[in-house]
């Protein structure tokens, strides 16, 4: 653990936060993918499993089972409970192109050909595009809500933070997960637009508009 670890964590947090907040307290899922949504459950699906066979600490179980839990609580509230809400019609992104080649990735590019090692690397790969229907979403709608703007440039800060909990890690510690880094660069470059528009638009009172 270390401060940029941390960060990430409490950054990944509040970011699930403001989600489940929005969603609740407008009683609405109006702006949200529910197909990254889906996305990212299996992606902490797939990469946690290893509570069942694996104690790290406290801290590393509670984290993993919030996220689980709150990634499922998420999609039951966009497709049964405020389902009324939930923008079909503009979150049309197609999920299979995603999932099939972070598949074939994971079976051929890993640290271990075991089961979890693979479940592992495929959720590193998946997570590093599962923010692409978000962002499609909010494209082909032309503008986003302040409060999803914000729960979008959290999670971009989360990886942005997890990046240079690697660095630190290979300078301090001489450790490091090539896979893990390269799925980082791919996610946060893929929040280089948004970020310049949230601190150019949305930090000045504007709404975020994507290109489409």
């Amino acid at each position: 653990m270390n401060i940029f670890r941390l960060l990430a964590d409490l950054s990944h947090l509040l970011a699930i936060i403001i989600l489940l907040l929005k969603i609740w307290k407008t009683r609405s899922c109006a702006g949200i993918s529910g197909k990254s949504q889906i996305l990212f459950s299996i992606v902490y699906t797939a990469r946690y499993l290893d509570l069942l066979t694996t104690y790290v600490s406290a801290y590393n179980t509670v984290m993993k089972l919030v996220f689980i839990v709150a990634s499922y609580a998420t999609v039951y509230l966009m497709y049964v409970k405020f389902k009324a809400t939930y923008d079909h019609n503009h979150d049309t992104f197609r999920i299979e192109f995603l999932l099939i080649p972070c598949v074939i990735l994971a079976l051929l590019i890993n640290r271990e050909f075991t089961f979890l090692e693979v479940l592992w690397t495929f959720s590193i790969y998946l997570e590093s595009v599962a923010i692409l229907p978000q962002l499609f979403l909010v494209s082909k709608t032309g503008e986003a809500e302040s409060i999803t703007s914000h729960y979008l440039f959290a999670l971009g800060s989360y990886r942005g933070l997890y990046l240079l909990n690697w660095i630190y890690r290979y300078i301090v510690e001489d450790h490091y997960e090539l896979i893990a880094i390269i799925a980082g660069v791919v996610q946060t470059v893929l929040y280089c637009d948004f970020f310049y528009l949230y601190i150019t638009k949305v930090l000045k009172g504007k709404k975020l508009q994507l290109p489409a």
